[in-house]
């Protein structure tokens, strides 16, 4: 599929645009799953697992949907492929195993929010937890291979990438 140089271009903007909000959202999680560990105050913690939940859900979905949809749609848009390219194929593997357990992970937000208000009338305190901490952590390194991998494009062609190849050599 051919598409004019401008409509690529829009979608690779769109593809930017959506795994840079996604790696913010993760490093503004991060930042405050660190609250929430650090705080001496059981309040403290309490009000960032009650803002992780709608991050998660309002932010980090989004985002991490986005992404993934826009990256598949710009690998089936240009010369790279979806299966071409191993740099491309392990990107693809990072984004949707990061998709997979941030849906996961949703519920234990939920979890942890529905603690933390339950805290606010009169409840227990939530126990402070670096399960998010941990999370996020875990999101923003394979965030940053990803990254590095679109950045550097290491060399490397699948079997469909070679097989894909040598007609065009021949021909």
């Amino acid at each position: 599929m051919t598409l004019p140089a401008g409509l690529r271009r829009a979608g690779l903007v769109l593809h930017i645009a959506a795994s840079v909000g996604w790696l913010g959202a993760v490093a503004a999680s991060l930042a405050m799953a660190g609250l929430a560990v650090t705080a001496d105050d059981p309040r403290m913690a309490n009000a960032v697992y009650l803002l992780l939940d709608p991050l998660g859900w309002y932010v980090l979905v989004p985002f991490g949907i986005a992404s993934l949809v826009t990256g598949v749609t710009q690998s089936l848009i240009t010369v790279w492929g979806l299966v071409r390219h191993y740099w491309v194929v392990i990107k693809l593997v990072l984004t949707a195993l990061a998709v997979a357990v941030l849906l996961l992970y949703t519920s234990t937000l939920g979890a942890l929010a529905a603690a933390a208000t339950a805290a606010a009338h009169g409840g227990p305190p939530v126990t402070a937890t670096a399960s998010p901490l941990v999370h996020a952590a875990g999101a923003a390194i394979l965030l940053l291979v990803a990254l590095a991998l679109s950045v550097y494009k290491p060399r490397g062609l699948t079997p469909i990438g070679h097989r894909r190849r040598r007609p065009a050599a021949t021909g």
